[in-house]
């Protein structure tokens, strides 16, 4: 988003983006509270479904209690006593059933139902809001978050009626702004989807584990290793929703290694889950043993990192190719610096076997020359020049086969997949 350099026409530029047609913010409005409404509905139909299913269990154990006891006892009741029993029960609900839905209280009940139902389908619908801005590019030059946040809810307030309050609202308006998108959302759910009931220790943003782990095709019977698992985030993902899978986690970190072995055991999943303590640079696996790795590489945004990453990459993904097999996925979440940094290692390596080629060609040419000089050279094919090139090449298999940008909050980071082939 382009915005003046003056300030006040800043404001009224950003006020008019964000705001533009009222009539679709009230559609949206809308269809968040019909949305809210089906999720309160389902929330209390399984609520009342397991009471139900709860209260009829009981009733079957204490009919099949008062059965032995009878029958223990010598007094076996006959069934019209029983239901006798029930009858004055049965009645006096009746009678209270037919006294509220009479004819006069059923019209004056119904006229009180309609009435309300046409005062709300004639009021146009508002909300408790507060808005949570992210901005980046040439906006947070000019404003910080909390500005934003401030120039949005006026605008929202004055043209939508609607009213500010900061800590307990009905509706929080998401706002980003960068230099090309403008984008807004109201959540569905109050929790963020990154929550997990199954994980007790937090790592690894659950979603964005998630999105590495669908990336990797797993299959019924395929073995996915996890070479620096750290608290276990992507194994849960992927054990949570991958049936028929095995799953192996690495860390030399111990403190780490327990606190995935709590999550673990937490969610349940110990018979799907295998942790190891191990390093990432000699994994204790044959070649070609595993189907797919997902891994997130430390980056020192959360967890401090002690040794430079840059330095140990091309070794850790030497490994990693070494383990994978020929087909598997390999999954990797960089930092900005460390996707730059490894896409100009591939870029090199791709130059490299470019310039072989080159070479070999021009000393076939000077061969050829030398045979009318009388000079001597030594043999240079361009097969064998090609063949050096690919055993000297350090990531040979490894195909690239996307990139891919996601949020962690407060930074970036990019998904790197890449292929395995037979070479």
């Amino acid at each position: 988003m382009n915005v003046p350099w003056n300030t006040g026409k800043a404001k009224h530029v950003i006020q008019k983006k964000i705001i533009g047609d009222d009539r679709v913010w009230m559609d949206t409005l809308s269809t968040w509270q019909i949305l809210q409404r089906d999720l309160n509905d389902n929330s209390s139909y399984k609520s009342k479904t397991k009471n139900s299913q709860k209260r009829k269990w009981e009733e079957e154990d204490k009919k099949e209690h008062n059965k032995k006891m009878n029958l223990e006892g010598g007094l076996v009741g006959s069934p019209s006593q029983v239901d006798l029993e029930r009858i004055p029960d049965h009645q006096e609900s009746i009678e209270l059933d037919s006294g509220i839905c009479g004819d006069d209280g059923k019209s004056s009940l119904c006229e009180k139902v309609s009435q309300e139902d046409v005062s709300l389908n004639h009021k146009e619908p508002s909300a408790l809001f507060r808005v949570s801005c992210r901005c980046s590019g040439s906006v947070a030059k000019r404003f910080n978050a909390q500005e934003l946040g401030q120039i949005i809810g006026t605008a929202i307030t004055e043209q939508l009626g609607w009213k500010a309050e900061l800590r307990d609202p009905d509706v929080e308006v998401n706002v980003h702004l960068s230099d090309e998108n403008c984008v807004l959302g109201i959540p569905v759910f109050r929790l963020p989807l990154a929550h997990r009931t199954y994980i007790k220790t937090t790592g690894l943003r659950s979603t964005i584990a998630w999105a590495m782990v669908s990336l990797a095709d797993i299959k019924a019977g395929t073995t996915l290793l996890d070479p620096m698992c750290g608290v276990g985030t992507i194994l849960l993902e992927a054990a949570e929703d991958w049936q028929g899978a095995f799953f192996l986690g690495f860390d030399i970190n111990e403190s780490q290694l327990k606190k995935a072995y709590n999550n673990v055991q937490f969610a349940n999943l110990t018979e799907k889950i295998d942790l190891i303590r191990a390093s990432v640079m000699d994994i204790p696996l044959p070649s070609a043993s595993v189907d797919a790795i997902v891994c997130d590489i430390p980056f020192g945004r959360k967890f401090n990192s002690e040794t430079d990453m840059r330095t140990m990459l091309p070794d850790i993904l030497k490994e990693m190719e070494r383990v994978l097999c020929v087909g598997g996925n390999l999954v990797l979440l960089l930092s900005p610096q460390l996707s730059v940094h490894l896409k100009k290692y591939f870029n090199k390596e791709c130059k490299a076997a470019n310039n072989a080629i080159s070479s070999s060609e021009h000393a076939e040419d000077a061969g050829t020359s030398s045979q009318n000089t009388n000079v001597k050279m030594v043999p240079f094919t361009r097969e064998a020049t090609l063949k050096e090139n690919s055993l000297s090449k350090q990531f040979a298999s490894l195909i690239p086969n996307g990139t891919y940008r996601v949020s962690l909050g407060a930074t970036d980071a990019l998904i790197h997949r890449y292929k395995k082939v037979s070479i």
